[in-house]
């Protein structure tokens, strides 16, 4: 499917400090659309607020989604541009009153537009954060009922069904009626049984076995699922190891909520799609059972139902958003302590969407992606924007900068090579999943994982793949490289060492999923899992040293100074443990998970956390020097230049503070 924007985002939203090349106000499209303002804008386009001039007697409002085709080769936007047409006539065939309706679609020189319903409302996410107490029950089987209507409209759509892929609270708007209605269908897909496709949806929302490219109904009941634990917890999912819903039980959070809508709930998260309600509207009858028993009606028998299974995760990072940004850094100001030892920032610079990757810093410039799809380089000194480049993915990772070149991965299944100094694209190399690694350089070439399962080694020059070696599940974390050794892990729990040319040395295995990068130190190597377990392995041959329990699994990747390794884990401590035996020196309790990997330098330990804070722990005692409090949970980890710590926020701000 053809990617499309929210239309939520208020009108004037641009991109301040650089061209734009959204349609100004008064232009008109097609001899009809007279286009009033910009809705929203995004790395394939923007969203418009518009008026339909066949009805000059009245004022008809539309919202135009447009789609930029900027491809070369001619070919390849032909084949945009059918597709484009393809799944437009697909959307113009929906007739429900959940579902926002397709009017016209057409392109025009390099941009395709869709013409549809415009809605006045807010959506659920929004009116979750605005209420001031736990939603009601009777409040949230009414939009859950809803849901259900429209998923078994799509799920029995002829003559193929249609998968929405994405459901989550921010894609469910209520309109002015107080009407749900499903928004954004950018992802949604027709559905073949036992066909696989892009790994694709909002993490935390999104069910197991789409992690593995399967979309089926039963992954739409399952998000359904996890939209309605958030809505009713207000834990947000996607800062939360994924699948763990059993470890938030929703009546231990809302003791409003009866044991029936929990026990439905219960059955949609189900970890195996057969677990799962049969359909939606399965789902509807037992809702609806709870209604009947709310208003003194006979009720049929419930369903059985069973609590969520907890498994192995299957990734942790972030998902594609797409809100594009505005550039407006904070006027420069230093950093000074508050009381109870907080800072402020020497400056911020404000995104449009979520910052979850970690920067790095060269020659005066910070680097760093968002998920508004774009990298971008910033003057480190004053957090000024220099550039930005735009790709059609969000962008999770740590960029690599090597002489001249900036290199990242994207969820749109390539490594971008860019220029440091214009923010121009030098090349891009096309991988068969979404790159959520972040790459390193070494010996003339960029070595990253993929979510295919394989470690690329790629020409840094050319852009040419020069070899590639096969996991045995997606590779997330960023290599390890020492001499001609490479170290990486996968989200099976396999652990790889392989050497340049790509052959496998040895293999190890930790019990769950390996997202945390390794850190090679001193001739072992370090690295942590899902499993809770921190492992120190020689290098040379993989025989374990140690190992160290946490609490929770660990995202974190460690980080070592002197004879201390740092890490911290989803129990919401930072530790600091002895390299030469694995022994806790101290810990330091957070106030959220730490899935932040944290960065060590003169004498203090700097880490970001999911309670919103960045803390500097000095590193013999793990006291705290001071903390700077962000408006949004912090899953970037820090880089420290110059004296200064940059680290992104996901309040959609990136940070310089003193360090």
């Amino acid at each position: 499917m053809f990617d499309t924007h929210k239309i939520t985002k208020s009108m004037g939203t641009g991109r301040k400090g650089q061209a734009d090349t959204s349609l100004q106000s008064g232009a008109t499209l097609q001899n009809r659309y007279l286009i009033q303002g910009v809705l929203g804008v995004g790395g394939m386009g923007s969203v418009y607020r518009a008026r339909d001039m066949r009805f000059p007697n009245v004022v008809k409002v539309v919202a135009v989604k447009e789609i930029l085709n900027i491809v070369a080769d001619p070919s390849m936007r032909e084949m945009i541009i059918r597709t484009f047409e393809r799944e437009a006539n697909t959307l113009a065939t929906l007739d429900h009153p959940a579902i926002p309706k397709i009017s016209d679609f057409f392109s025009q020189g390099d941009r395709s537009f869709l013409v549809q319903e415009y809605i006045e409302g807010k959506d659920l996410e929004a009116y979750l954060n605005d209420s001031p107490s736990l939603l009601p029950e009777e409040t949230v089987v009414d939009w859950a009922l809803q849901l259900c209507d429209v998923l078994a409209y799509l799920h029995n759509h002829q003559p193929e069904p249609i998968i929405f892929r994405d459901m989550k609270p921010s894609n469910v708007m209520l309109d002015q009626h107080n009407r749900i209605r499903l928004i954004d269908f950018g992802i949604a897909r027709s559905f073949s049984a036992g066909q696989k496709g892009t790994m694709i949806g909002t993490e935390g929302y999104s069910p197991p076995e789409q992690y593995r490219g399967e979309a089926s109904p039963a992954g739409d009941i399952y998000a359904l699922g996890a939209t309605l634990h958030h809505l009713l917890t207000r834990q947000d999912p996607r800062i939360e190891p994924p699948f763990s819903f059993a470890e938030r039980p929703i009546r231990k959070l809302h003791s409003g909520v009866s044991l029936e809508f929990e026990a439905i709930i219960n059955t949609a998260l189900n970890y195996s799609p057969s677990d799962r309600f049969a359909n939606a509207r399965a789902m509807k009858e037992a809702l609806l059972s709870i209604r009947r028993t709310k208003t003194g009606m006979l009720t049929g028998q419930m369903p059985t139902v069973t609590q969520p299974q907890l498994n192995t995760p299957a990734v942790v990072g972030p998902m594609p958003m797409a809100a594009p940004p505005t550039q407006t850094p904070s006027a420069a100001v230093p950093a000074v302590a508050l009381t109870g030892g907080e800072v402020k920032p020497i400056w911020s610079f404000k995104c449009e969407d979520e910052l979850r990757g970690s920067p790095a810093f060269a020659s005066g410039t910070i680097f760093i992606g968002a998920y508004d799809n774009n990298l971008y380089a910033v003057n480190a000194a004053e957090g000024k924007l220099l550039w930005k480049y735009p790709t059609d993915g969000g962008l999770p990772g740590w960029p690599a900068v090597y002489q001249d070149t900036v290199f990242i991965g994207s969820e749109d299944r390539r490594l971008h090579a860019i220029s440091v100094k214009t923010g121009r694209l030098q090349w891009t190399y096309y991988t068969d999943g979404p790159v959520r690694s972040s790459p390193r350089i070494a010996e003339g070439h960029a070595f990253v994982g993929s979510d295919d399962g394989y470690l690329h080694a790629v020409n840094i020059t050319s852009g040419r793949r020069a070899w590639r070696f096969q996991a045995s599940a997606a590779i997330r974390c960023r290599p390890a490289l020492f001499h001609d050794q490479i170290f990486f892990g996968c989200e099976s729990g396999e652990f790889y060492c392989v050497d340049f040319s790509g052959e496998q040395k040895w293999r190890a295995k930790a019990k769950r999923a390996i997202t945390a990068s390794p850190l090679f130190y001193n001739g072992t190597v370090y690295f942590a899992s899902m499993d809770n377990l921190v492992y120190a392995l020689e290098a040379s041959a993989g025989w374990k040293v140690w190992t160290f329990r946490t609490n929770k699994p660990i995202i974190s990747s460690p980080a070592v100074e002197g004879h201390y390794l740092f890490v911290g884990s989803a129990d919401n401590s930072v530790y600091a443990v002895d390299v030469r035996n694995g022994r806790e020196q101290w810990r330091y309790e957070t106030d959220g998970q730490v899935t932040s990997s944290p960065a060590v330098h003169k004498g203090l330990v700097y880490v970001g956390s999911v309670d919103g804070c960045v803390y500097a722990l000095e590193v013999a005692t793990g006291k705290v020097r001071w903390k700077f409090r962000s408006d949004g949970p912090i899953t970037s980890s820090p880089v420290v230049a110059n004296d200064i710590v940059y680290i992104g926020s996901t309040d959609n701000y990136l940070y310089a503070l003193t360090a």
